[in-house]
């Protein structure tokens, strides 16, 4: 399996796709959309075909791929996937999928919206394949950049100051990466304390046993860098105008895989190689993930705009990877990469529904609206959807996450778990408030107009729902894998003490 080249043709697809649409004139729509729905049809293809050919009975990094690039000093493209990343790789091919859908009618300057989307799509897709540190950064940058100009140009609202908010955020939280990154690199060239040998390679790194200052330091540099992009409370503020202004399908990209990187990132490189460090700062990361979970829940309730709701929502939901990462355990850790995944298609499906109603009724206003079922028959069974995968029913994905995560943190956190916890019922209420104020109560005429969702319409409703649903009822489909890919972590750190009980 290592032989076959899925990986760089998974990589290269939207690349491709955007140099494809670089060369088409703008006037012609239709190759426009034939261009992106085949580059991203072709990614999700074989990001399936991968978790397939995925033999979940043996650990380590699969489908390798090893490219040289600067070999003097360690740097190399070298690609590679093990449960951890592989199940993400598949959640961007799908929310790509369904992106390209939810933008299929979009008219103003379409060529160089989906130029910009699959150059951040393929920057996300190296961040999850790269086995070179330096290079996982790099496409961090390249996913990021792309942001600014999609949430500018083609948002809404207070676009121009919620992308540079973004950028800004972002950008910042890079720069505290990669002094820890330019700091590992040193480390490992001191042929007293590391290898001796100029390297990024993550596998020789996992190899060095970094004294337990280093470990403290350059973890908590990795958790403010990557905690903005996750994003851990205080760092959270770009988040909610970031999520409104963006158009439909670059606010099912961000919550669902940009928000995911910063969560990928710190398992990956922060406790995968700093897990003293990781357990020193674990107790704080719980607190701090707490109040992602309850005070945001609380934010959430509170907003007038439907977008606001669900990007606050996002933030909360983020608290249980943060605890799952926190706890340091193979069960917490199952869960919060699971919940990475369940909540990525969450928020992606609330998203192109919020989206879809603002397209037709050019409001997002909760107290604007009233009896919309009546219209929108799909439109409300699509966000009830949502609304019950995000309050944790069971026999949605969502559910079968937050079990494992809150499995393993009562184990090591139990008055933080049940404090989180607690956010489950708060959402249960904005939801459900939510659902009730603008799809049922006194039919507004207003809104007789509006059609319901139908034709291309339908593709990312019924993609996304399915996701959540079949993997809700048959989980193994995609927690073997995840278990496999977690292990090797778990093991690194199960000797060490994980600092008490809160």
């Amino acid at each position: 399996m290592s032989g076959l080249p899925l990986l760089p043709a998974i990589l290269l697809s939207p690349f491709a796709g955007a140099l494809l649409l670089a060369l088409i004139p703008e006037g012609r729509k239709s190759a426009i959309r034939a261009i992106a729905l085949v580059s991203s049809s072709f990614a999700l293809a074989l990001s399936l075909a991968t978790m397939i050919l995925y033999d979940r009975s043996l650990a380590g990094m699969q489908f390798v791929a090893r490219i040289p690039w600067v070999g003097n000093f360690g740097i190399n493209l070298d690609l590679g996937v093990d449960g951890l990343s592989l199940p993400l790789v598949l959640l961007t091919a799908i929310i790509l999928f369904a992106g390209v859908f939810v933008t299929w009618r979009l008219e103003t300057r379409s060529k160089e919206f989906f130029i910009y989307t699959l150059l951040l799509v393929g920057g996300v897709f190296g961040v999850f394949m790269s086995m070179d540190l330096l290079v996982l950064f790099m496409f961090i940058e390249i996913a990021v950049i792309p942001k600014y100009v999609l949430i500018s140009v083609w948002g809404s609202t207070r676009k121009e100051y919620a992308a540079m908010k973004y950028t800004m955020y972002l950008l910042a939280g890079s720069a505290i990466s990669l002094v820890a990154i330019i700091a590992i690199f040193a480390y490992a060239h001191d042929p007293a304390r590391g290898l001796g040998v100029w390297t990024f390679d993550l596998a020789s790194l996992s190899t060095i046993h970094f004294d337990a200052g280093f470990q403290k330091f350059a973890f908590f540099l990795m958790l403010a860098g990557f905690g903005v992009l996750i994003p851990l409370f205080p760092l959270h503020r770009w988040t909610p105008d970031g999520h409104s202004a963006a158009p439909t399908a670059i606010s099912m990209l961000l919550a669902g895989v940009i928000m995911k990187l910063g969560g990928y990132a710190l398992i990956r490189v922060g406790v995968g190689l700093f897990p003293e460090g990781a357990a020193f700062w674990a107790p704080l990361i719980a607190v701090l993930a707490a109040v992602n979970a309850v005070y945001i829940a609380f934010v959430a309730m509170v907003q007038k705009d439907l977008k606001f709701v669900v990007a606050n929502s996002s933030i909360s939901h983020m608290g249980f990877v943060l605890i799952g990462i926190a706890s340091l355990n193979a069960a917490s850790m199952d869960g919060a990469v699971a919940q990475m995944f369940a909540h990525g298609i969450m928020a992606a499906l609330f998203f192109a529904v919020v989206g879809l109603i603002y397209d037709k009724a050019h409001t997002r206003a909760i107290a604007d609206f009233g009896g919309l079922a009546h219209q929108m028959p799909r439109v409300a069974a699509a966000f009830l959807i949502a609304g019950l995968a995000s309050l944790g029913l069971p026999g949605m994905f969502n559910f079968v996450a937050e079990f494992a995560v809150f499995s393993g943190a009562m184990q090591v956190y139990p008055v933080i778990s049940v404090i989180a916890i607690s956010s489950v019922v708060l959402t249960a209420i904005y939801v459900l408030l939510v659902f009730q104020r603008v799809f049922f109560g006194p039919r507004n005429p207003r809104w007789d107009h509006l059609s319901d969702a139908r034709g291309v319409e339908m593709v990312p409703i019924v993609l996304l729902a399915a996701v959540l649903i079949g993997l809700g009822l048959y989980p193994r489909l995609i927690m073997d894998t995840i278990t496999g890919g977690v292990l090797p972590i778990v093991q690194r750190i199960a000797s060490l003490h994980i600092g008490g009980t809160f």
